[in-house]
């Protein structure tokens, strides 16, 4: 969440730099509007009780010289009462007020950094760079391809469990795999990051701690009789490894990679891919998560984007960096950059990894805390990113190898991981 302390001291300041993320983050009746609205209320309070009990303090060293005097104290001892009941009835105000406070920052975004380009929809975003050919021919979508050699079920997909679900079938199983593990061996082995193997399921506290709650609760699943929530991606229980905890500032940075299955219910996506693998309700991904001092999270944002770019050079795969622009920028993300892989089938580019600095907005709200040197406890830095999504570098790998006569050829990496095969063919028609 944001800074209280800055919320208040430099309210205008941080309005301003709100604004730039879209005119209705800081209306009156948005978050941020409650949020103003119920500081001020709690401010009030505090100031009237404050002066109900200098009126208090003063009435009782009156009360006690009456009494002292033989004289008559009762219009005191009233209003003795009066203030009491007042006092009581203003700490009720001021809880509720404290409560209703602390949920509307539970619903304010992240303010977005200084570099973050201007604009407020995906069309204003910074493309930074590119790498690899974009290949320019006449290539079949890669539901034609995977159907064709028989690698993607979508019918069984919808047969099991509904639209926007998928079977995987012989290499096509063997190469999620296969990706999977060469992911995890690229980061574990050359990019130093500790794999962890976390649940695929999370409670309400560590979904609020990342900012899934209570913002996206209609896009998670939730489980029925519990209080617990399929992960839409592993920077869930990954970050939240270290809820409540205080680090030495020598233990930074961490850095955890980690596979999961992600699932989501893609509540706002009505009309867009529902064909194929690229908008699925269940997906693979291995993610990376960074634990930073907040010095260093721009320093530590390079790095992680370096990583996951790192995935696409050894694949082959053709891709541009994106920066996002403010009013694009995820909820809980300070500075955002997207990869985006080329699709042939498509004749553009596709997300395929989402790269945040979330500077200490994550570290506050799941209490994740560093000790610096001077004993100075502070909010820890969060990075996470995609590194890859699975599912959308396997339909990458189809379009992009994919031959004339049907056949797709594999990145020389990935040759290792499938049993030194070099292509998929389409199966032999009987005769």
């Amino acid at each position: 969440m944001i800074d209280r302390k800055a919320f208040r001291k430099d309210f205008d300041v941080m309005q301003a730099a709100l604004s730039r993320r879209g005119a209705d983050v800081i209306t009156a009746d948005s978050s941020w509007g409650r949020a103003r609205e119920l500081d001020e209320q709690q401010r009030q309070c505090k100031a009237e009780t404050e002066a109900l009990q200098s009126e208090r303090n003063r009435v009782s060293k009156l009360i006690g010289q009456k009494k002292s005097s033989g004289e008559d104290a009762s219009a005191e001892l009233a209003r003795m009462g009066e203030v009491s009941r007042r006092v009581k009835a203003l700490e009720v105000t001021a809880k509720e007020a404290e409560e209703a406070f602390a949920l509307a920052m539970l619903e304010i975004p992240n303010v977005p950094h200084e570099s973050v380009p201007e604009g407020d929809h995906e069309d204003c975003n910074v493309e930074i760079r590119r790498w690899g050919e974009p290949r320019r021919d006449e290539v079949p979508a890669h539901w034609d391809i995977g159907e064709r050699l028989k690698i993607l079920d979508f019918e069984a997909g919808v047969k099991l469990a509904g639209s926007r679900f998928s079977v995987l079938r012989g290499m096509g199983a063997r190469m999620e795999r296969a990706l999977m593990q060469l992911m995890l061996d690229l980061h574990v082995d050359k990019h130093g990051y500790e794999e962890v193997w976390v649940p695929a399921i999370a409670n309400r506290k560590t979904m609020t701690g990342t900012g899934q709650l209570p913002k996206f609760a209609e896009d998670l699943y939730k489980l029925e009789e519990e209080d617990a929530f399929l992960i839409p991606t592993a920077e869930v229980p990954v970050t939240n490894l270290y809820q409540d905890d205080i680090l030495n500032f020598s233990q930074l940075p961490i850095k955890h990679c980690a596979y999961t299955p992600c699932f989501r219910r893609e509540a706002g996506s009505a009309g867009r891919d529902v064909r194929g693998m690229i908008r699925q309700h269940q997906f693979d991904k291995v993610e990376l998560v960074h634990l930073v001092h907040p010095d260093q999270a721009l320093d530590g944002l390079t790095s992680l984007l370096a990583d996951a770019e790192a995935v696409l050079q050894a694949l082959e795969l053709p891709y541009r960096v994106v920066d996002l622009c403010a009013g694009d920028l995820g909820f809980s993300a300070q500075k955002t950059f997207d990869i985006e892989v080329w699709l042939p089938s498509q004749q553009c580019y596709r997300e395929i990894s989402s790269c945040s600095s979330f500077g200490q907005f994550q570290g506050r709200r799941a209490g994740i805390r560093y000790r610096d040197a001077d004993g100075k406890v502070n909010p820890v830095a969060t990075l996470n990113g995609s590194g890859l999504a699975i599912g959308r570098t396997l339909v990458a790998i189809l379009e992009n190898g994919w031959q004339q006569d049907g056949s797709v050829k594999l990145p020389k990496l990935l040759h290792q991981y499938v049993g030194g095969r070099e292509s998929i063919a389409p199966p032999a028609i009987p005769q």
